[in-house]
């Protein structure tokens, strides 16, 4: 079924189901809300298509924030010029992210470690200075590119008849709204097809080519395998799955602006996939989820909510433990997650799916264990 082995499919099943019940999963957490699960999904496919490039390869990008914006420019222009159904905007959003990878990749790829990851970055800044300036008509500059009434979206207006009259559109699905929760199940059923697209990737002879590339690239120069058309394969498929995230952004919020091909946001699903354990299928996904988690819940707080919290304490007291937990939340909630970035790092290498495979041999040699006591003869 679906091509999968027994485990694999296992895993697909529990990650639709976990997929599916995401707003009850996240209600405790008070992460229940549709514009947040929709952040978890979008940038969940984010991160697994890096995975496939730097999990796989071991090729290091800090450029694909550049194809995020792409998809997302791609699908606000696609709602401009055509429909504000979200299918044609995501086809090419992810058409144009993979032609623009294979460009970047082309010339990237002739270097390998930090020339390569030097390269991407260069790629991506340029591309976020075009869009800031000199792309202007096409990228609206620093204002951002977004719906107008004057739009002409001539499969709409021509060919389906619709008349939004003075009212900004929004983006449907066959008369579906894409926002609230079913936006929330769109992105959803798309992280789910990403997931399963990954799977087949890493479990196939393509991959395991790439995991050699990893492993020791030269060595299989020297038999006689160009590895250039894999990584450069790789590379395009990471970005086709960049580029689908961006256009997913848009769908969610028609809008598209130059901050989304920054050198952070290539930085953010850095630490996506390491926190979550590179080169692991679900480790991307659970990296996404904990950081934008993070993002959601500790940007929130502020000195009120903190004063409130810290009300037991005398009035000195509370006014310090305010000052030094404020450095941690808000605005400053990145120092957390740095702490908890250099925390998993030093303490579990391979992200948080290292600390999950910890937990489970932990729970197998104490299962052995009393199995082998039970089994001893008594005295």
């Amino acid at each position: 079924m679906l091509n999968l082995a027994r485990k694999d499919l296992l895993l697909l099943a529990g990650f639709i189901i976990a997929v599916a019940a995401g707003p009850v999963i996240m209600t405790p957490l008070g992460l229940d809300y549709p514009d947040i699960l929709q952040k978890f999904a979008i940038f969940g496919i984010f991160a697994i298509g890096f995975n496939i490039l730097f999990g796989l390869t071991g090729y290091l990008s800090f450029g694909h924030a550049a194809f995020l914006g792409v998809g997302s420019y791609t699908a606000v222009w696609s709602f401009k010029l055509f429909s504000m159904n979200p299918l044609p905007a995501i086809i090419f959003s992810v058409i144009l992210a993979g032609l623009f990878s294979a460009l970047i990749g082309f010339v990237s790829l002739r270097r390998s470690g930090i020339y390569f990851s030097i390269l991407t970055l260069a790629f991506a800044q340029m591309s976020y200075n075009l869009a800031y300036s000199v792309l202007t008509p096409i990228t609206n500059g620093e204002t951002g590119l977004q719906l107008e009434q004057a739009d002409p979206r001539w499969l709409d207006t021509a060919v389906f008849g619709l008349d939004y009259g003075a009212a900004l559109p929004s983006s449907s699905l066959f008369g579906v709204s894409m926002t609230g929760y079913p936006g929330f199940y769109f992105c959803a059923a798309l992280l789910v097809i990403c997931f399963y697209i990954s799977i087949r990737i890493f479990r196939s002879p393509f991959g395991m080519v790439l995991k050699a590339v990893s492993s020791n690239q030269n060595r299989l120069n020297y038999t006689g395998i160009n590895t250039r058309p894999y990584t450069l394969t790789a590379f395009i498929i990471s970005g086709m799955y960049a580029g689908l995230a961006g256009g997913l952004l848009a769908v969610t919020d028609p809008l598209a602006g130059a901050e989304r091909m920054q050198w952070t946001a290539s930085g953010e699903v850095v630490l996506m996939t390491i926190l979550g354990g590179t080169g692991t299928l679900l480790g991307p996904v659970l990296g996404a989820g904990i950081i934008k988690g993070a993002e959601a819940k500790l940007s929130q707080y502020n000195d009120s909510i903190l004063t409130g919290f810290y009300d037991f304490l005398p009035e000195t007291l509370q006014h310090a433990m305010v000052s030094i937990s404020g450095l941690f939340v808000g605005e400053g909630w990145h120092l957390t997650l740095g702490a908890a970035f250099m925390l998993v790092v030093i303490f579990l290498p391979g992200g948080v799916m290292e600390g999950v495979r910890r937990i489970g041999r932990l729970f197998s040699k104490r299962k052995r264990g009393s199995g082998d006591a039970a089994s001893q003869p008594a005295e």
